[in-house]
């Protein structure tokens, strides 16, 4: 069954300390092409995630986010680094007493200043231990994709084999309009005969050969069973497990070149109308494969 490119996953954590949640976004992308963004203390771990997002998305534009955040107690949590608030004390308490200024709000300023309250992120203790909860939540947040990948691909299969089937009746119709088109074009060659077998110029095995020459040109039954066989293969390979969009786009351009000799080998209006149909069916299939995995 196709998978579809496109899909969104998300989990999210909200433990009593901290909330962790992961968000997974994918286009349509030839490769695969992998923007992450990380909490600084996962950083060690960016080339563990890169590497389990590329075996198990394969191929997509692909952007994680992995958001994590204390919780209200925990951002309350400030530490005062005494020493750097003492110095500044310091030097307020000598510029106050240069300039004859009152010291009563001197402590105030002094706890005010840069890096004297410094949030207590407990990130240095928590790495590893977040990790170990990130991970599940990691593979939660690619199964949810998953399935939003399975989902849309549902959808895309029931498209494609739609117009893989409008290309069948099509098919069908030129095999009707065949015999009719080529006793029109021995009507033609009939007359066409009459009128210069009567010249002394003319050869008749030289005409025949050139006939058969000309009739074999116009034939389209080797173009007709390559294209049934083509469609058969491209719904075949549909429902394969594994993921065929590039197989697919291979196919499809198989089922173009047939689709295109028999348009330039007919010779005949009503067959050009159905071929014209049968581009447009086929120009859908190709903008649908672009989308999938």
């Amino acid at each position: 069954m196709l998978q579809s490119m496109t899909g969104f996953g998300s989990s999210r954590l909200d433990a009593d300390q901290y909330t962790i949640s992961i968000e997974i976004r994918s286009l349509n992308s030839k490769s695969m092409d992998l923007s992450v963004r990380l909490p600084r203390f996962l950083a060690e771990r960016e080339y563990e995630i890169r590497n389990l997002l590329t075996k198990s998305l394969v191929r997509g534009k692909v952007s994680i986010c992995i958001d994590f955040s204390r919780n209200k107690a925990q951002k309350a949590l400030n530490t005062i680094n005494k020493e750097l608030l003492q110095a500044y004390y310091r030097q307020l308490e000598e510029a106050a007493d240069m300039v004859g200024a009152g010291k009563h709000e001197l402590f105030r300023l002094a706890l005010q200043m840069p890096e004297v309250l410094q949030q207590d992120q407990g990130e240095e203790e928590s790495g590893e231990t977040v990790w170990e909860t990130v991970h599940p939540l990691l593979q939660e947040a690619l199964d949810s994709i998953h399935t939003f990948r399975a989902d849309e691909g549902k959808a895309l299969t029931t498209e494609i084999v739609s117009y893989i089937d409008r290309i069948r009746i099509l098919l069908a119709e030129i095999e009707k309009r065949d015999p009719v088109r080529m006793e029109h074009i021995r009507g033609r060659i009939k007359g066409h005969l009459s009128e210069i077998s009567n010249s002394e110029s003319f050869d008749l095995n030289r005409f025949e050969q050139e006939m058969i020459y000309f009739m074999e040109k116009l034939d389209i039954a080797e173009e007709k069973v390559r294209l049934i066989n083509h469609l058969h293969y491209f719904t075949e390979t549909v429902y394969l497990p594994e993921p065929t969009g590039k197989k697919l786009g291979f196919i499809a351009q198989e089922i173009g070149r047939e689709i295109n000799t028999i348009g330039s080998k007919a010779n005949d209006a009503v067959i050009q109308r159905y071929v014209v149909e049968m581009k447009e069916e086929l120009e859908k299939i190709k903008e649908q494969i672009n989308n999938i995995l």
